[in-house]
Parts: structure tokens; sequence; C-alpha cells
């Protein structure tokens, strides 16, 4: 009889062919645990190119997922389980699996063709190469393929149900349900019943051989998690991103546009939204990137919230038209999933790059308000609060996400609307001169200038690229009106700290000497690790960014009261020599750029070293 074993933890690694469905499989897995009440953490990884060459370790893709029955903040360094469908799948990750850990794999090709393809001159699963391993090797795609002959689909469509066989296998391990993953096949191929019955006959055989086969001498089970009440989901960042740019145009009380060209790894917000019209949402896929920017001002013109999605390479191309939205003053949000660069780059791997062109990428003097979301759930936060700024500062504002923050996914409580700020648009309907006049450069409290929508009876203004005279709006070259316009852009900028909480530092003792500064995604990795330092009784404090223009206002005095400041990042040091040079004091750069976030642990024992030094001293 099969023992169970009750785990707080787990980190599980799906892996084969890109054609394998490994990305399905791991979504699938995910929203079974969801269901279970489990923390999640997801991390998928997946080739450039479109057909990847398969069989080879180049056209490998994974999907990782660290589930628990507590609060986590990272996909996990190293996989406890892999579940790989090819010799190419074991290659590629055998080297992350910790000693003791779990293989799952697929015999069926591990033929002598397919062992040399990724140089493997001996069969793996033969020798002693994974004694150091528990081994468990099944032909799942000849099991898979015989539970759904019925359905009379050809070998390589049976083929193909390999992966619910290997979803069901490990859904028996670890004590879930079937049934969510029963309905989604159900729903997903109702128009294709052999399709559908052969799916969902091949996750039931797996599930049944775990059950029936005595091939595991332990199963699993994971606790839920504690968790504030409400209604979850499971969502990523990309998903959450778009959620937001919606409920932020509609406690605006104005239409969304988006004007978008796909790019990865943005182009899910394009696709999200554009299943959105239900709830007034434009959406535009223009032939560039710049003729999308260039929507998305015309819309903001027009009276819209305008937004655009793009990664790096895009928000280059995106520069000019952004200088516009600075000096025409509209509101646009500009949503940049980060990836590693330059130029094309590491397309599908998560870099935290983008820091300086987001600051300062504009020719002129051409601020802009940048946010920071810190994982995928606070997409939808980051994104929001974005809006918020944009529609009342009529200004565009960057949100800064990334790769592994747009593809990842964890628990998110839907908000009810009304815990989401109210946005006051205060468009103008009527003159605002004493005259009967309408000056459209004539500024609020904020520094932001009156917006009235064109067509407005009254209310004819003229706005664009050439400079405009304070207040009237008329173009003007006079060299004191611009620089009257440059600080005051510049002010309405530099105002919105009053928008942006203090620092918070968190240093439960109060004795720390070390900092540590994150921004972004780095906060799951920082907050781990610092869990990490602590249970070392080491005292260690930090903070995490969510403003990066403009700063906390308390920032500096923050940075000044602590002996070290470290900065973690996934880049050579950007927001590091950002803090140098506003506040001119010395900051540690921690600099990793892998394509895959900082490793907890790593991070952990380096920390522990900075922290043993500074005491030594």
């Amino acid at each position: 009889m099969t023992q169970v074993n009750t785990i707080d933890h787990v980190v599980i690694r799906f892996s084969g062919d890109s054609g394998d469905g490994m990305q399905l499989t791991g979504d699938r897995f995910t929203q079974d645990n969801a269901v279970a009440g489990n923390d999640f953490v997801t991390l998928p990884d997946y080739p450039a190119e479109i057909r990847a060459p398969a069989g080879t370790v180049a056209g490998v893709s994974s999907f990782q997922l660290h589930l628990a029955d507590y609060d986590i903040h990272t996909p996990g360094d190293h996989p406890d389980v892999l579940v790989a469908m090819n010799p190419a799948a074991l290659k590629a990750n055998l080297a992350d699996l910790p000693v003791g850990g779990i293989v799952i794999v697929d015999t069926a090709d591990f033929t002598p063709r397919a062992l040399s393809k990724v140089g493997y001159a001996e069969n793996p699963l033969e020798d002693d190469r994974l004694a150091q391993y528990q081994v468990h090797a099944f032909d799942l795609t000849a099991a898979a393929t015989a539970a759904v002959e019925p359905y009379g689909l050809s070998r390589k469509d049976a083929s193909r149900t390999k992966n619910m066989y290997a979803l069901g296998l490990v859904d028996w391990l670890y004590s879930r349900s079937i049934d969510q993953t029963v309905t989604f096949l159900t729903t997903k191929f109702a128009k294709k019943p052999a399709i559908r019955d052969a799916n969902i006959a091949a996750l039931k055989a797996g599930y049944n051989f775990g059950e029936t086969s005595e091939a595991f001498a332990v199963r699993y089970e994971i606790a839920a998690a504690p968790a504030k009440a409400g209604t979850y989901r499971q969502i990523t960042g990309n998903r959450a991103a778009a959620y937001g740019l919606v409920a932020g145009a509609a406690r605006a009380g104005l239409p969304l546009y988006l004007g978008a060209y796909p790019i990865t790894p943005a182009s899910e917000v394009l696709h999200y939204l554009s299943d959105a019209k239900r709830a007034g949402v434009m959406t535009y896929q223009a032939e560039d990137e710049i003729a999308a920017v260039g929507a998305a001002v015309g819309a903001s013109f027009a009276g819209c919230l305008g937004a655009t999605s793009t990664s790096g390479p895009g928000l280059a191309l995106k520069a000019e038209m952004l200088g516009l939205a600075v000096i025409a003053e509209l509101p646009l949000v500009v949503i940049d999933v980060q990836r590693g660069g330059p130029s094309t780059g590491l397309p599908t791997k998560t870099e935290q790059s983008d820091l300086f062109i987001a600051l300062f990428g504009r020719h002129g003097e051409a601020p802009m308000p940048v946010i920071a979301a810190q994982s995928p759930a606070d997409c939808f936060a980051a994104t929001f609060e974005a809006c918020k700024i944009a529609v009342e500062y009529r200004t565009p504002v960057l949100v800064l996400t990334d790769g592994y923050l747009g593809n990842g996914a964890e628990p998110w409580r839907v908000p009810e609307l009304d815990e989401l700020a109210e946005i006051e648009p205060n468009i103008i309907t009527e003159p605002n001169q004493p005259d009967g006049v309408y000056w459209p450069y004539a500024r609020d409290e904020k520094g932001a200038r009156a917006w009235a929508i064109p067509g407005t009876p009254g209310l004819t203004h003229r706005i664009g690229g050439l400079e405009k005279a304070a207040n009237t709006g008329a173009v003007s070259y006079d060299n004191d009106n611009h620089e009257v316009m440059v600080r005051a852009r510049a002010a309405k900028i530099d105002g919105i700290v009053r928008e942006v909480p203090d620092v918070v530092v968190d240093d439960p003792s109060g004795a720390a000497k070390v900092l540590v500064v994150g921004w972004g995604s780095t906060f799951g990795p920082i907050q781990a690790a610092v869990r990490l330092v602590r249970q070392s009784d080491r005292d260690l404090a930090t903070i995490h960014l969510r403003y990066l223009n403009p700063l906390p206002a308390n920032l500096g005095e923050v940075l000044a009261s602590y002996d070290r400041v470290v900065v973690p990042e996934m880049n050579l040091g950007q927001l590091a020599m950002w803090l140098r040079a506003k506040y001119l004091i010395n900051v540690e750069s921690y600099s990793r750029v892998r394509g895959l976030p900082l490793r907890q642990s790593e991070l952990a024992d380096d920390l522990n070293a900075i922290i043993d030094e500074e005491a030594a001293k």
C-alpha cells in the first residue's frame, strides 16, 4: 500500500520538446493546485524559435512550479521533481536536480539516434548516472496511445496525449483532483469530441496508473495555505496588467484604447484585451511599434485612456512618440515587459534591462513617471496606479514588468470595485478663463494642464510636438517661454512624489547594518533570501521600490542611515547607478544577467558573507 507523506512545499518541473505541451501541462497542474488552496509561483521557460529543433537541448521547453502551504515568493531555485519527456529534456535539466530528487522519465524516445543527438553515448537509464536520484522510468507515450486507442486517432495525434497522461500521474502523486482539468478539456475541445475524449482518457489513465501500479512507494499531500477571505484566481502578470488597464479606464470613466504590435513576451496583453470588447475596450494591432504608440497617443487626444504594450526593442522604437505625449501632456500608459537584450537578445528570457531607457530614453527634457511591478499579481495594482497618475497628471507613465512576471503566475485576490481608488479625469466642458477663452495649458494644483475633448463647443485648441506658449498653447519659439514650459513639465513629474508613499524599512531587530534595496521582480528572490538570512540569526534590513521616478521623498535619508547598501538586479547595476547619482552615497551593485530570476539560495549566501564582513570591521 502506498504511503502518504505530508510535506509543506515542492518544486516540480515539466520538460520536453516544444511540441510536447509542457506549458499547458504545467498550467493545468498549477490550476489543480490553485483549486486545492496552495500558494504557488510559476516559471515558464521556452525557446525563442517558433519551430525549435525537435529532440535537441536547444529545443527543450519547461514549466516550473513551486507550491506550498505557506506564503512563498519564488518559483524555486531547483526542482525537487523533474518530469522529462525525452532525452533532451533529461540532459537539459538534470544538473538542476538535487541529490535524492525524483525523476519521472518517458522512455519512448530513448533510442540510439535520439540519445546521440543530445550527446549521450550510452543510455543514461541503463548505467549509474542516475543512481543518486529516485528514478521512475515508464513508456508514457505507449501507455497514453493504448489508453486512447478506442477514439480512432492517428498514431501521431494519439502520442500527443502523453502530456495529459503525465499530468494525471503527477496529479495522483501529489493527491490532486483531476476534475478541473476534465472540465477544461471538455470546454477546450467541445467541437472536437474525439480529441476531447482521448485527452480525458489519457489523463484518467495516468492517474489510475499511479493508483494501481504500486510503482511509487510514497505519494504526497500539501495542505492549503492561509489566505485572506475573497475570490481568488490564478493569474499571469500579462493578464493582470491587462485587467489593470481595464479597471483604470473604468474608474476614470474613460474608454480604453490599446495600440500594440505583437512582441515577445508582451503579446498576451494585446491578446487578452482583444477579447474584452464587451467591457468597452478598443484594440488596434498596428503594423509596427511606432504606429501602435502613435494610435494610442491619438486616442488619448480624442478623450480615451490610451495605452500601448511592448518589450525593450519596441520601447526603443516608441521613444519619439513618447516625447510627443510628454510635450502634448496627454495621458498614456506604456507597459514594458522587459526581456534579455540588446537587440533581439534573449526574447523569451527575463531581464531588468530597460530601467535606463525608461528613465532617460527620449531626446530633450522629457521626464516620465516610472512604476515597477513586483510580482505577477502586482502587475494589476502597478498598472492601475499608472492609469491614475497618467490621467490625473496628463502624462505618459511607464510600467516595468518583465518576462518572468509577465509569463509567471500566482494567486490573485480579485478586488472589489470600491477597493479601487477613484480616478478623476477632470475633463473640462466650459472655458476656463473669465473672458470665455479656453487655455489648454492652464495648470491645476498638480501642475496638470487643462484637458478638453476635441469638438467640445467653445474649446477649440491645438496641441502637438512644437513647443507651446504657457497657458494659451500657441506655437512659441520664445527662449524664455521654452524654459518655463520645460521646468513646468519637470515640476509636474517631480510633484508626483506626493502620491508616492514613503519607504518603509523591514528591519525587525532595528540593529541591521546592511540594507538590501530591490525593485521589480527581484522582490520575490530578495524576500526569500532575507528569510533564509534571518533564520541564521543575522540582522538584515530591506526595502523595495515601486516608484523609480520620482523616487520616494524619504529614500535618501533611509539609504544614508545604513553602513552598506546592496542592490540586487538582473542587469549590470542600473538602479545602483541611479541611486548613486541621486544621493551621492556608496551603493553596491549585485548583478546577475542569466535570463532567469535571481537564485534565493545564492543571494542568501552572498548576503550572509556581506553581513559577516561588516560585523568583522
